[in-house]
């Protein structure tokens, strides 16, 4: 195991990763704008895995859309850790469900500043951490959803950021080879989240019409995130896509 960050730890997907590499024997600093959610992540234990030592665990509340409350996280973690082995690239949100012509320039700017620019700011200093402590090297998982394939309907900044993700996999994939960082992306349909619980109400579809979506377990997600980051540095997974078996995602539209 060894020394994590995981973004957007506070709730949803983030929680259960956070508590699964924490149950798994990492040491995990927590990092997200609410620190009562990240506390609340990291006192509270998974029933399905072990409790986990309370150092283990590193809360520090952070934006990512500030390059200084990005500095601050990194520095954190290597002043307590000495060292980073994991970036889990998830903070994120969905922004505005509308056509173009309807959303605001602010509203689009907050999505790509939040989804692209803050993974790329996490990115920019793990690199730098991994590049520089001895043994070098690390990874980095970025969450990338289903939407970095296949869009919904009026998703265009989310989309948009979600398929610039899988540009910023790659070029850290590729780039990280000559200092033995490894990067790859999980997309992610339907796990059964908060922001997912209003999907058995219904969802709109490509064809106007508006039905229900399955979800599955969250943790299969944690337990996906957990292989990946099991791997040696000679092995990586570059892209996993789960999903609940029956979304309306093949065939799409």
């Amino acid at each position: 195991m060894g020394v994590a960050v995981v973004t957007g730890a506070g709730s949803g997907l983030g929680r259960t990763i956070t508590r699964a590499l924490l149950g798994a024997g990492w040491q995990v600093a927590l990092a997200g704008r609410r620190e009562g959610a990240l506390m609340e992540s990291a006192e509270t234990a998974d029933p399905a895995i072990a409790d986990w030592p309370a150092e283990s665990a590193l809360v520090v509340p952070a934006d990512v859309t500030s390059p200084p409350s990005v500095a601050a996280l990194f520095e954190a973690v290597k002043r307590h850790w000495g060292r980073l082995d994991l970036l889990v690239n998830n903070a994120g949100l969905f922004g505005p469900a509308a056509g173009i012509d309807e959303i605001d320039l602010a509203d689009w700017r907050q999505v790509v500043d939040t989804n692209l620019t803050g993974a790329f700011l996490c990115a920019q200093h793990a690199v730098r951490m991994m590049k520089a402590q001895t043994p070098g090297g690390g990874r980095i998982i970025n969450n990338g959803s289903i939407s970095a394939h296949t869009p919904r309907p009026n998703s265009v900044a989310y989309t948009a950021t979600k398929h610039a993700i899988t540009g910023l996999t790659k070029s850290l994939a590729l780039d990280g080879r000559a200092f033995g960082i490894a990067c790859g992306q999980i997309d992610i349909g339907n796990a059964a989240t908060e922001l997912t619980e209003r999907f058995s109400r219904g969802v709109l579809q490509a064809n106007g019409s508006v039905m229900p979506e399955p979800t599955f377990d969250a943790r299969h997600v944690a337990d996906a995130v957990l292989y990946m980051a099991s791997l040696p540095l000679d092995a990586n997974v570059q892209f996993l896509t789960i999903t609940a078996t029956t979304m309306p995602y093949i065939g799409r539209g």
